[in-house]
Parts: C-alpha cells; structure tokens; sequence
C-alpha cells in the first residue's frame, strides 16, 4: 500500500486550518445567496475578494503545512504524545522499533538455528536425556 500524505494523524494536525477554511466558505455562500449589502460591483468585488484572497492563501498554506507534518513524522524523531518536550524523553524508535512508528512495517526477526539433536534433549533441571528409550528405576 503505498504511503499517503494526508493519513489520519497529519488531517487531526490540520484541522486548525480546515476549520476556517469551512468558515470562510460558508460566509462565501452565505453572501452569494443572501445579499445582505445589495449588489454594488465595487462593494461585492471587495466583499468577495476580502474572502476569497485569505481563503486560497489559507488552502495552501494548508496544503504545504500537512506536507511538511508528513514529512517530519516520516523522517524526524517520534515521541509518544506530549513527551516531545520532556527532558529524558526516548523517541519511539529506541523503544520500540520501527513498529512503533508504522505497524504496517514488516519487521523480520532474526532466527537463530535451534535445531536440536535427538541425543541431546535436556528436561527441565538441565540434565541430558539420551532417546528416552533408557528407564530409570
């Protein structure tokens, strides 16, 4: 899958700026359909544009904000919420691994060959066990 730019945690870091971009559009509409000032061409084009110029500047300065989110949180530090700040504090990646930071990652464990031979079984208390096949009584 491949990695999106706007996931889940980088839109919640934006909502600042979406909330009022919603604002603005609203107030865009709103005055549009209403009217409340009359229709002067002077008056609404610098209506609209006291609107609309902060509404596009808005939307990208968005756009390029959830880009650099994205890109800090893909290649800076990750801290546990809130722990950013504190004196001490480990990143994720120390702690835990790269799962920490992205559960989709596929971490491969090394293994160890634990083959063991027939003749070389131990039981609990360490001692060796030969097949099994010697009874003691």
């Amino acid at each position: 899958m491949a990695n999106k730019i706007f996931d889940r945690d980088t839109l919640l870091d934006l909502t600042v700026n979406v909330v009022p971009l919603f604002i603005i559009a609203f107030f865009v509409v709103a005055f549009a359909v209403i009217a409340p000032f009359g229709i002067d061409p002077l008056a609404s084009a610098i209506q609209f544009g006291l609107l609309a110029v902060p509404f596009v500047l808005l939307a990208i300065l968005t756009y390029f904000a959830g880009r650099a989110v994205a890109g800090s949180e893909q290649s800076g530090e990750v801290y546990l919420p809130g722990q950013a700040g504190v004196r001490g504090a480990k990143p994720l990646e120390e702690d835990h691994g790269p799962a920490a930071i992205d559960p989709e990652a596929e971490e491969t464990p090394a293994v160890e060959d634990d083959t063991e031979d027939a003749d070389d079984v131990q039981d609990a208390e360490g001692n060796a066990e030969a097949d099994g096949d010697d009874e003691d009584a």
